[in-house]
């Protein structure tokens, strides 16, 4: 329909044709916009319908009124709906926010940093369970086979040894590991071969033992506080390599595990310790040290990793400032030290190259920073 072919009349929205038809008169139709819409209909013929100016507009009038009145029942509809869907959806926060406090109780009165923290425990706890099943499975193929584990937890002050094997053991068979962590040694110990203390408690067949902090306290933490000679600690740095390849070689399966934290995140690690009375006994004259010879550590850590990795027992080192990736990444490191019968395909056994690295990339970083 062209509309240049009609002439607005002086009702907004009613037009007449400028041509008369002999036969049907003059058209008449109306155009108006509504709702971001444009309408036009024919109301019919001043000859055929015997249509007056006066009934076209009502006509007029009575079209558009329809028009409006659909419009609005479609928009009531609509708001019907978003109503409808906004009850549902407060339905349902309420019935999740009622969950919640069923659950948190009184968590008002909580440090939200503390909520935050223990909630978020729960989540690491349970990725780390698909693994910690996978551990038992290693145990069980170990125990079968008679085969004997040795795994070495070494790292700084507060690096995070401990909590790792405790997650690592959480729900191991405690009858075939053992844990062991040496104090002191006894005066009969010191006129003993350095090494014999700690084959005493060497695992048996089907057993795995975790030593937190194992003989190379000789490489690091003796030379530094003069627990031993310099003699002492070259006799050690010399030998030690030939003894782990005669224990692979023997059938042992060695794990060397060393936990680098920052420098910056021990030292908020202790601070915790201080302040936190759960945590007071955890803090002591070592530690107090540490940081203060942090560079003294860094030199003999470099030395001990240069030194003492080799092929048949390297070192594997494990980025510790985030503690829940640094004990999924032992557990992985585990894991995938032996081909033990079950193994679940479907986990993620590949290494997190941020944070289980190898030690030619750990000894890069450290010529560069001492940091770690």
């Amino acid at each position: 329909m062209n509309l240049n072919e009609f002439e607005r009349t002086n009702y907004s929205g009613l037009y007449i044709s400028k041509e008369t038809h002999p036969e049907f008169g003059r058209k008449y139709i109306v155009r108006f916009q509504h709702d971001k819409k444009r309408y036009v209909k024919v109301l019919g013929y001043t000859k055929k319908d015997n249509l007056t100016r006066k009934d076209a507009i009502e006509l007029m009038q009575s079209f558009k009124d329809s028009i409006i009145s659909k419009t609005e029942e479609k928009t009531t509809l609509e708001e019907e709906k978003l109503v409808t869907k906004d009850n549902e959806v407060l339905k349902k926060l309420k019935e999740e926010n009622d969950f919640l406090k069923s659950i948190l109780g009184n968590y008002e009165k909580l440090n939200p940093h503390v909520l935050s923290e223990g909630i978020q425990k729960i989540y690491d706890l349970e990725a780390l369970k698909k693994y910690q099943i996978e551990l038992i499975k290693l145990q069980n193929w170990l125990e079968k086979e008679n085969k004997r584990m040795i795994i070495i937890f070494e790292g700084r002050d507060a690096s995070g040894k401990g909590g790792a094997i405790r997650r690592i053991t959480r729900y191991m068979n405690n009858k075939h590991y053992r844990v062991v962590a040496l104090g002191k040694p006894t005066e009969t110990q010191k006129n003993q071969w350095f090494l014999q203390r700690y084959i005493t408690h060497f695992p048996t067949g089907g057993e795995i033992v975790l030593f937190d902090r194992s003989w190379y306290n000789r490489a690091m933490v003796e030379p530094i506080f003069g627990f031993c000679t310099p003699e002492e600690h070259e006799i050690f740095m010399e030998d030690i390599v030939n003894f782990e390849q005669d224990l692979v070689r023997q059938g042992m399966i060695l794990i060397k595990l060393y936990f680098s934290v920052s420098k910056e995140e021990q030292k908020r690690r202790f601070d915790r310790r201080i302040h936190d009375p759960l945590r007071q006994w955890k803090f002591s004259e070592v530690d107090m040290q540490a940081q203060d010879l942090w560079d003294e550590f860094s030199e003999k850590k470099y030395e001990m990793l240069r030194r003492t990795t080799s092929r048949s027992a390297p070192w594997h080192i494990v980025r510790s400032d985030n503690k829940h990736l640094a004990r999924l990444e032992a557990m992985k490191i585990i894991l995938n030290s032996v081909d033990y019968d079950g193994r679940n395909y479907s986990l993620d056994f590949e290494a997190n190259e941020d944070v289980n690295i190898s030690v030619q990339k750990e000894l890069l970083q450290m010529r560069k920073t001492k940091d770690y």
